[in-house]
């Protein structure tokens, strides 16, 4: 892809690569009476380039949901470089919101529209006593976790499936069918306990999804939930039968997939 374009004389498609700490955020998506990540570049756009600018994610995060990687896309006319951008950017953007990288895209990049696959990463530390240092980023279980059962679990949620059992009750979409490609569990012995990552990839996901796999895969490692009532979930479509909504802090949204490299 182009790079380092000095002068456009034509209004341009541009690619951007966000990550921001969705503590103090109301989501992604401008509302009315929150703030969210998605009104905050867009009021930088507009200190940038004078004019309002819509910006599009590659899909939407809940409130107090993280981002490593999103990507979104905006059309522009402006003189400043497009690998430059980002820097522009982050000078008027919060201390909690980073342009990581800027790009001219394809006029027909579409960052939500275009994406192949999503990476989320669900985090939990187990330890007897509360980290302050890990909390804002991974949820503390106090309990032990069966780590062989989390990693043996996973294989249950992989594939083409209707996960109406998890997604908020009454969401409003027309299948509740979604393929997962991946389903990862990793550990790592830390001071006090041990940090967990459950690593999740698919082509899109329910409102909550990721979540509620991550509250599941916990229930069955504690002991809590059978692997046979997990099976049986999908054929049961019923939320309550399945595990909690994981709290939306241990929630990343890690790398959007599309097919070509971007960044």
């Amino acid at each position: 892809m182009p790079r380092n374009l000095s002068v456009f004389k034509d209004k341009m498609r541009y690619a951007i690569l966000v990550a921001y700490d969705g503590t103090h955020y109301g989501g992604w998506q401008i509302q009315k009476n929150s703030i969210t990540v998605q009104q905050k570049l867009e009021e930088a756009c507009f200190k940038v380039f004078g004019k309002k600018i819509c910006v599009t994610a590659s899909g939407r995060t809940d409130s107090g949901v993280h981002a490593a990687g999103q990507v979104c896309h905006f059309d522009a006319d402006t003189t400043i470089p497009a690998d430059k951008i980002a820097e522009v950017l982050n000078l008027v953007l919060p201390q909690d919101i980073s342009v990581l990288d800027s790009i001219a895209a394809p006029t027909d990049f579409d960052s939500n529209r275009s994406a192949k696959r999503k990476t989320y990463r669900y985090s939990f530390y187990v330890s007897t006593r509360r980290n302050p240092l890990k909390d804002r980023y991974s949820v503390w279980v106090k309990n032990a976790v069966d780590i062989a059962k989390l990693q043996h679990i996973s294989g249950a949620f992989e594939g083409k499936r209707d996960f109406k059992a998890y997604c908020k009750s009454g969401s409003q979409v027309k299948t509740t069918v979604r393929e997962v490609y991946s389903v990862c569990v990793s550990s790592r012995e830390s001071m006090g306990g041990t940090d967990i990552d459950v690593t999740v990839c698919g082509a899109g996901f329910l409102y909550n999804m990721v979540r509620t796999i991550a509250g599941t895969m916990l229930n069955y490692a504690q002991g809590f939930l059978s692997e046979e009532e997990i099976r049986r979930s999908f054929d049961l479509l019923d939320r309550e039968a399945v595990g909690k909504t994981m709290p939306a802090k241990g929630l990343t949204l890690v790398s959007v997939d599309y097919g070509i490299k971007l960044f």
